[in-house]
């Protein structure tokens, strides 16, 4: 098969590490790269240096997007700045691509309903990359509410805190795309795994309140630091709230999830691995999986791809999909203008 790389950065160089994992040598790999400044990448985002991108990861590339998918490539794996996805996407799916899309589709929901039916409408496969849906401590948990293991429920708090000069340090952050309106950035746009686990967990809130902004000594033009209650109505007038906090700041980082029911209440740890259950006579269960590695998330992406172009299955998160957490995202973006909640679009 015959894939394109629009876009060889960290994430671009991890997928394409783990394609080669997965395929070896028998994938043909074209890039397209219009700077053709990005130094090779260690998997601990160290540079490797003295490297040459093209004779270490096998490829070929192009200067013009045109021209690389003149090669008619079988997939494009779109992993350039936010601002930049849709038009490579729409280019790619109107050459009868299937599409790999790095989370989120795009900066702003404009232009990818025409995306999603140009998409539908050759019968692409799209899918965009949110890997923690293969993390085995969410898998855990998606199963325990849809086992009602909770009882019903009655608040989550989702936490993603990191510093993001800690990102990648063999390069500037100022300069980066998480740091930069231009490109895309900001917590709303950057730190979305947590938006769309939180669709995937609970569904479409209704509305969403924003508190925030650029409130930190990081020299950024964008949020770095956001907090979101959005509303889940339930029968009877009452309404589930989660609260959703997002940061470029924290040190040592966290990542966490807590699911309260009145039942137990539930708590997923990303960097200490596991899940905790703990139920209302106050016993606690302790679920770690510690043999889990993170890059397995991506290997597992990586392959769900393959075999969904193979027909085998179908993407966890479509464009549809993709749509419903850049809705959330696009609510709380106004919300923090109006200072008011926010309805959340559907498509």
């Amino acid at each position: 098969m015959k894939f394109l790389f629009c876009g060889l950065g960290s994430i671009g160089q991890r997928h394409l590490r783990n394609l080669r994992a997965v395929l070896g040598d028998s994938a043909e790999v074209l890039a397209w790269r219009s700077r053709g400044t990005s130094p090779v990448l260690n998997p601990d985002m160290t540079v490797r240096e003295g490297a040459d991108l093209e004779k270490t990861y096998g490829l070929h590339s192009f200067a013009k997007l045109e021209d690389a998918i003149a090669q008619k490539p079988d997939a494009v794996f779109v992993t350039n700045p936010n601002t930049l996805h849709l038009p490579v996407a729409l280019a790619a799916a109107r050459a009868g691509c299937h599409l790999f899309i790095e989370k989120p589709i795009s900066h702003s929901l404009e232009g990818v309903s025409e995306l999603i039916a140009e998409v539908e409408r050759r019968k692409l496969v799209a899918l965009v990359a949110y890997q923690f849906r293969f993390h085995p401590g969410l898998r855990l948990a998606k199963k325990s509410l849809e086992e009602g293991k909770l009882g019903r429920l009655v608040a989550a708090n989702v936490v993603n805190g990191e510093y993001l000069p800690d990102w990648h340090k063999y390069e500037d952050y100022r300069g980066t795309h998480p740091a930069r309106r231009e490109l895309g950035g900001g917590c709303l746009r950057i730190q979305t795994h947590e938006l769309d686990y939180v669709h995937w967990l609970f569904g479409s809130p209704k509305k969403v309140f924003a508190v925030g902004g650029h409130l930190s000594g990081l020299e950024v033009d964008v949020e770095d630091s956001v907090g979101l209650l959005l509303e889940y109505p339930r029968p009877g007038g009452a309404s589930l709230p989660v609260h959703v906090h997002l940061d470029y700041l924290q040190r040592p980082p966290q990542r966490s999830c807590e699911i309260i029911g009145d039942a137990g209440r539930l708590r997923y740890d990303y960097y200490a691995n596991q899940v905790e259950f703990r139920d209302t006579s106050g016993g606690l269960r302790v679920e770690r999986f510690e043999n889990f590695k993170r890059e397995q998330m991506f290997l597992d992406e990586m392959r769900h791809f393959l075999n969904c172009i193979k027909g085998a299955e179908k993407p966890v998160v479509d464009l549809r999909e993709g749509f419903r957490s850049m809705a959330i995202a696009a609510a709380a973006s106004r919300s923090l203008e109006t200072g008011k909640a926010e309805v959340v679009e559907t498509f």
